[in-house]
């Protein structure tokens, strides 16, 4: 399963090699933490969109024709107008579901390189334990305006304080 994950996150994004610097690093966790979309520029990562609709189709194949062949028959008996009326919501939950496997995919990349970006910045704490924390401190470094070059010491002090 976990070779499929890859495969699959491999397939839908580019991932650069380039190392993610603590201030995005920061304002990505806090913004994972809070529920929020990360911006793919912070993590260094892009969708690609023609390989996100050739994914999505071949589920949306696997999933819709066999329900297609086994409705099939039972419109074919009723009313047509029941029939277009089904095709016209099965067609719009296709497009509503392109845009939950989207943000889906995204949330789960998102995490995975903040992790990965978590163990070369903060290889001693791990993200688990202390995201919310780093979460938290990143916010206050930002309304007492703290500069980038004070950063990493200030959340780093903050982070073994509270130990």
């Amino acid at each position: 399963m976990k070779k499929f994950k890859d495969f699959s996150l491999n397939f839908l994004f580019k991932i650069s090699d380039q190392p993610v610097i603590l201030r995005d690093l920061l304002e990505a966790n806090a913004l994972f933490n809070d529920g929020m979309l990360v911006d793919p520029s912070k993590l260094n990562f892009n969708f690609k969109i023609l390989n996100s609709y050739l994914y999505f189709s071949i589920l949306c194949v696997l999933v819709l024709l066999p329900l297609l062949l086994i409705t099939h028959y039972f419109f074919m008996r009723l009313d047509f107008h029941i029939s277009i009326i089904s095709a016209v919501v099965v067609t719009s939950c296709v497009f509503i579901s392109y845009d939950i496997f989207k943000i889906y995919t995204r949330k789960i990349i998102s995490r995975q390189l903040i992790k990965k970006a978590w163990g070369l910045h903060f290889p001693y704490f791990s993200y688990e334990k202390y995201s919310l924390v780093a979460s938290k401190l990143y916010k206050e470094a930002l309304k007492d305006d703290i500069l980038k070059k004070n950063l990493e010491k200030y959340v780093l002090e903050k982070i073994i304080q509270s130990r």
